[in-house]
């Protein structure tokens, strides 16, 4: 190789190099371009893993600690938020609408713990997800009724099941002269509605006051004159408050993790234990039954592929705290079956 191709060459790799450094995300932008990848996280500098089809892969991005915090620095500039000793986590939501969230030691045991949700079929109406198979054309129509009807819906499933996805769908299946309030921790659903408003939560500043949560926000949201209410997800003692909300005449949707529509109803009978002593099973079961009508189960195989696996209508009847649930909708590994007593 003579010294002017030598030469070329270097310059040809420092401009690479250079490009790289200047991306948003640096080395990891060709991650955040590829529209393929569905969630990149991060183990250690040295073991970057991606999603994609459902299923997970190791790439062959290696980066130096300084060189990962220097991209993390500029992406929480960019969200307007920080991370120290004091406050090891962040969940924050990029200006693509992709989901972040950090962890740092001593949290973590040695390094930097990162997650990026791209959330690429969030935009999917039901219509898209008969299209991708998630559902039947006959499942969209009768979900769709149900909206329409004002029904109360638990959306159930595991993490990255796509649970998001399809309380967006459901949402924007709400007629448009309805007005929305959506409640999460972090922005992610976009309803394609007229007439909504987005809240989110807010966690304490350094002096340890101005947090707003979930159950602040559920309060607020009947104040604001609300067709629907939706959660994005139902985690902790908030469950209450969304049953109390679904119980005074407010339709509402809202996800939950859960393994099936029956763990769904049996975890939402537990949750609200959290809000405080004075709560009974008691007045959980009852309350349960007749605020939700109908739980949709989505999953996720081990080959990657989402589907609606069961939808389930919730009896208003019980007996020894456990609640009558009949199956619309059964995912039996080839079609889907109806009417199923549980």
């Amino acid at each position: 190789m003579s010294i002017g191709e030598a030469s070329e060459l270097t310059s040809s790799d420092l401009q690479k190099s250079s490009t790289i450094e200047v991306a948003p995300f640096g080395a990891l932008q060709s991650l955040i371009d590829d529209t393929g990848i569905e969630e990149i996280w991060i183990n250690s500098p040295q073991r970057i893993y991606i999603a994609r089809g459902g299923k997970s892969e190791l790439t062959n991005i290696v980066l130096t600690a300084p060189q990962l915090q220097s991209i993390m620095d500029r992406v929480l500039m960019w969200c307007g938020r920080r991370i120290d000793l004091s406050h090891p986590f962040v969940d924050a939501r990029l200006p693509d609408g992709s989901r972040l969230h950090i962890a740092i030691p001593e949290v973590t045991a040695e390094h930097w713990a990162v997650n990026i949700r791209k959330h690429l079929m969030r935009g999917k109406s039901l219509q898209n997800l008969v299209e991708l198979d998630v559902m039947s054309l006959e499942l969209q129509e009768f979900l769709v009724d149900a909206v329409r009807d004002r029904q109360n819906i638990l959306v159930s499933g595991s993490t990255q099941a796509g649970k998001t996805t399809l309380l967006n769908a459901l949402v924007s299946a709400v007629p448009l002269d309805e007005r929305v309030i959506t409640i999460e921790e972090v922005f992610e659903l976009k309803p394609k509605l007229p007439d909504c408003i987005a809240m989110q939560t807010r966690a304490a500043n350094l002096d340890g006051v101005g947090e707003i949560s979930i159950r602040r926000l559920i309060k607020e949201a009947l104040r604001m004159r609300p067709s629907r209410i939706v959660i994005g997800e139902i985690r902790e003692a908030e469950s209450l408050d969304l049953l109390i909300a679904l119980n005074s005449g407010i339709p509402g949707m809202a996800t939950i993790h859960a393994n099936s529509a029956q763990e769904a109803i049996r975890k939402l009978q537990t949750l609200p234990l959290l809000a405080g002593e004075n709560i009974t099973q008691e007045f959980l079961t009852p309350t349960v039954s007749s605020a939700i009508d109908l739980v949709v189960h989505v999953a996720l195989d081990n080959q990657g592929k989402r589907r609606i696996q069961q939808v389930s209508r919730v009896n208003n009847r019980s007996e020894n705290f456990h609640i009558e649930m009949e199956d619309e909708f059964l995912w039996n590994g080839e079609r889907y079956l109806r009417g199923f007593h549980l």
